[in-house]
This record gives structure tokens, sequence and C-alpha cells, in this order.
């Protein structure tokens, strides 16, 4: 039997089935009498002292693996077992209601979760797992529930589960799990974010396949189509280990190139650069060949804590990714924050349509002090390298106008301290919005640089909210109207010899490098580990060929036949097939 789902992590594995399954929690429902209060109150301070020192040991570990920007995701388990307002809120439940704690705690942690779960935004509605995963740690040390122990096996397998949340994640034997399937997650979810940093294959959203497999089912998982088979032939089975040959060849080929310029057949030298969310993604970034850092993305530091950063420690975060990249270009992105992304101690008014309220660069000019904070780290970490700052949420010349000016209130501070900084220092605006792209003729006067947000430029151009899987057919980033805003950013960039670079999504998609690379995009920024492949792109194709490709399409209707049209292309090109 096959089955398919959405790739968490490319790759392709042989392997048996391992079903991860945690013993059911039993919440009895039943209330209690006046003397067994104690009893229950102290079950919730027990199980807190167990449940901190696992996480505890958790972050050990995922320091270790990942790093430690990966495992801060398991400080902030750690915060919310440390919320005072938590544990307070489950023991006046069990009091006031007479129920057992594990119901209790159970009550409020769904609370907690319905909230999340009416975010719109992507990142944070996957943060429910989070708060899911600390919840039922939780709950399970109530109930006294000891789960599979998934750190030591005895044999190479493939993990079949619901789910694996960053904890299952962290803990696993890494050694004899070469990869796994569940029922549900997305792209987003840190079990594809943490499957791809381990560089194992995964599927995510099989639906039911917990039911349809078996332990010691003999397993196929091709993360590079998304499929499963269960205990194929052995014709299927000849057949797919002669294509991990050819994708290990191939991969292996890749890096033969980590070193070589990304520069197309007829001299033509594009960026290739990554996306980071953090310095301890850097190391990422110099593995595969990153010509620099193309997007910053310094929300992360904001995030997952009770405070905002300070000026100091954005500083050393900025200074250390400098550092690392030895020059080549990093581009800061300011704070990309509000609305219906919020921090815990930010406090912001609902709103109906978050998206396109209260956020990034807009919330900055509001909360100027912070932004002016934001602002000084970046420019003293200038001076240890090519640092570039760019703003997010651009939608006017007005908004960069005063963007900048904030800019210069803070170099002039900055000099009568004496505080040395990058005095050519370029800025750059991020174009989302619309109107952005259509007036970039205006807007390219007051910057020295674009960089093209394609995930919001799609979703507002299209009107269509990528999230709602009733309209998700219709989030195109190849819509001819998409890719008509892009040719205009990047022509009016090119008019008066200044660059546009892209960090959306779709600039880590080979089908679409030809159409870029020939609409003239001068860097593609991604997640590291697609920089190799594109550079293989661009390194087989001249420029002409690549315009020639672009022109055409942009003739064309459809993105159905856009698409189509750019894979057609690869192929003639010899450069489609990851198994050659």
């Amino acid at each position: 039997m096959e089955y398919n789902g959405i790739i968490g992590s490319d790759g392709i594995v042989i392997g048996k089935a391992y079903i991860y399954k945690k013993e059911m929690m039993i919440i009895n429902h039943n209330t209690i009498d006046e003397s067994d209060l104690n009893e229950e109150l102290n079950k919730v301070e027990t199980a807190l002292l167990l449940s901190k020192s696992q996480i505890n040991e958790i972050i050990k570990q995922a320091t270790k693996e990942f790093g430690q920007e990966e495992a801060s995701i398991f400080d902030a388990h750690m915060m919310m077992l440390e919320d005072p307002e938590l544990i307070t809120r489950i023991k006046e439940m069990i009091i006031k209601e007479k129920i057992h704690s594990s119901n209790a705690a159970n009550k409020i942690i769904e609370n907690y979760i319905g909230m999340f779960s009416n975010i719109e935004d992507e990142y944070l509605k996957e943060r429910t797992a989070d708060i899911r995963d600390v919840g039922n740690r939780l709950i399970r040390n109530l109930l006294g529930i000891t789960d599979q122990d998934i750190g030591k096996l005895d044999s190479d397998v493939i993990i079949v589960a619901h789910d694996l949340t960053p904890s299952d994640t962290a803990l696993m034997d890494k050694k004899h799990v070469k990869g796994f399937v569940t029922n549900i997650g997305g792209r987003t979810s840190h079990t594809a974010i943490m499957a791809r940093s381990l560089e194992i294959p995964a599927i995510l959203g099989l639906c039911n396949i917990t039911k349809k497999v078996q332990n010691g089912d003999v397993l196929v998982l091709d993360g590079n189509t998304g499929s499963l088979s269960v205990n194929p032939n052995e014709r299927t089975l000849l057949e797919y280990q002669d294509k991990i040959v050819r994708y290990n060849n191939f991969k292996n080929k890749l890096k033969d190139i980590v070193k070589l310029p990304s520069v197309t057949l007829d001299g033509r030298h594009i960026e290739i650069a990554a996306n980071i969310g953090g310095p301890s993604e850097v190391d990422s970034a110099l593995k595969y060949g990153g010509d620099g850092v193309g997007l910053y993305r310094t929300e992360f530091l904001y995030m997952d804590r009770d405070h905002f950063p300070s000026e100091e420690e954005q500083f050393e975060a900025y200074k250390v990714v400098a550092e690392k990249m030895e020059g080549k270009p990093v581009i800061v992105r300011t704070l990309d924050i509000g609305g219906d992304k919020k921090l815990t101690y930010l406090p912001l008014p609902e709103e109906l349509n978050p998206f396109l309220g209260f956020r990034a660069i807009r919330l900055c000019f509001e909360m100027r002090d912070m932004f002016k904070t934001q602002l000084k780290a970046i420019l003293r970490a200038s001076i240890y390298n090519n640092i570039l700052i760019m703003y997010p949420m651009i939608s006017s010349v007005d908004e960069v106008i005063q963007a900048n000016k904030v800019l210069e209130e803070v170099k002039s501070e900055l000099r009568a301290k004496d505080i040395a900084f990058d005095e050519k220092i370029k800025c750059g605006v991020m174009i989302e919005i619309p109107s952005a792209a259509m007036t970039a003729d205006l807007i390219i006067k007051e910057v020295d640089f674009f960089s093209i947000g394609t995930n919001d430029l799609c979703q507002y151009t299209l009107a269509v909210d990528r999230m709602n899987e009733k309209i998700s057919n219709l989030y195109q980033p190849f819509h001819p109207g998409v890719l008509r805003l892009i040719k205009n950013v990047i022509d009016e960039s090119h008019k008066v010899g200044k660059f546009t670079g892209m960090c959306g999504e779709m600039a880590g998609d080979p089908v679409a490098t030809l159409l870029l690379l020939g609409l003239g995009l001068d860097e593609f920024s991604m997640s590291a580990s697609s920089l190799l492949m594109i550079r293989k792109i661009i390194r087989n194709v001249t420029l002409p060929e690549a315009k020639k490709i672009a022109e055409h399409a942009l003739t064309l209707s459809t993105s159905a036949q856009i698409q189509a049209y750019c894979e057609k292309a690869l192929k003639e090109l010899n450069l489609m097939n990851q198994e050659e």
C-alpha cells in the first residue's frame, strides 16, 4: 500500500516500522472529598518538580544535538511550568470545584490551547504543540504514566506516531531513527523543523497512518515526493534501493560545489544566502556554502522570554553572526512582530484582521524607544563586518522616510557618545505588500536594496489566507499577478543600479529558480539545506537562457501553465531529477 502526505524533510530511507504510542491519559472526572484536597494539591507540586527535572534533561540533550538556538524552545516549556499563574489556577480549580489534579490541569491547559488556536499566524498557531507538550507532560506525571523510551533503541527504525513533540524529537535515539512519519503536522511544525535540522527524512500529515501500519512492517519513506510504501513487493524494494543510491550520489555531488561560486555559465554572479533565526544557525549556512545571510529574523530574540531583550543582548547576538560570516553580507530585519504575533510581556489589542494590523514597522513607530534600542544594537554590531538593515511590512514611501529618520537619530546619538558604527551601512526594505511592489520606483529612491517576501506578497496579492485549508489551492506563487509584481520590483531597482533579493519560500524552490533568475533576481535567500540545489541550477544555465524562460512564462495565463513550463525547462536542462 502507498500513502501520500506532507514533505517534512527530504531524503529516502527503507526500514522497519516502530509504532510510538503513548499510554492513554484516563482522567478521572469524579469529584473528590474535602479530605482528599491536600493529597491532590501535593500531587501538583510533585508532578511539577518531576516535569521540571525532565525538561532540564531535555534542554541538555537538545543543546548537544541541535545547538542553543533550537534548544531554546524548551526554555519556553520551562517558563510555562515556572509561571505561577498556571499552577495557581490549577490549584484554585482543585479547591473550588473539588476535582482531581489531572482533571484540573487538563481543563486549564485546554483553555491555553484554545486561545493560541485562534491566532491566525502560522508560526504561533504551531506553538500550540508546545503548550500541549508541556501540559501533557504535567498531566502524565500527575497520573504516574511512564512512556516508551525512544531514546534507547537497539536497531534501525522508522518512527510511526500520531505526532512527535519537540521533547520526543530531542530525546530520540539519533543513531537508530532513520526517519519518521506522523498522522498530523505541517512544514512549520517543530517536528519538521527538527527533522530538517537533523537531515532525517520525514513525512507528516498522513492522517491515520498509525492505524494502517504495524510494528515490524517494512516501510519505504520517500521524503522527496511525500510518499510512504508499506510492505512493498520485492520489485518495488529493488527500485527504491536503486533510487537511494542515485539520490545519495546526487547529494554527494552537490557537496562538490559547496565552495564553488554561484555563477551562471556566462559568468553572472548570483548571491545564494541563508535565512536564519539566530547565531546557532550560522554554522548550517556556512556548511552549505552560503554567500551570506539574506534574512536574520530578529523576532526570535524577543520570543520565548518574559521581557524585551536589552541593547547589549541584541548587540551580542548580531555581533556573533557578523563575525562568523567573516565579511559576507548579513541582512538584519528589524522586529517583525505584533498583531497576531504577540509577546507575553507586550499587551496589544485584539484585532479582526491581524495580518493587516498593528505589526512590524507600524508597531516600531509606536514603540519608538524599543525600535531605537534595536537599531543601536544593529549599528554597534555593524563594525564587526558586513551588516545591512531591512525594514519589514513597508507599504509606502512615507514609512521608509519615517524609519530612516529614526535611524538617523540613533546614528547621531551614537556619534555624540563616540560609539563606532559603519557610517556607510546599507538600508533596505522587505517588499511584501502589493502597494510597495507597485510603487517600487518611488521607494527605491530612499533605500539601497529590496528583498521580496513572497509568503506574504502572495497572500496579500491573491487575498488568500494560506492557513485556510478550504482555499489553500488558491495560494499560488506562480500566479501571473504575483510574477508581474516581482518583475516590477526587480526592474525598478535595476534602473537605478540597486539590487533585489528574495527571502520567501519561493527563493528555495528549484522549480522557480530559472524563472526568478530570468527576471533578474540578484540574490536568493532560503533555508540552508536548500542552498546547494539552487546553486547547482544557477551554475548550469546561462542568463540569456533563463531570460528566455522568464519571458515566455510571463506570456502564459495560469499558475498551472507557468509551473508546468518551469518544470519542463528544468528537465530539458537535466536539472529536475534528484536521483540522476
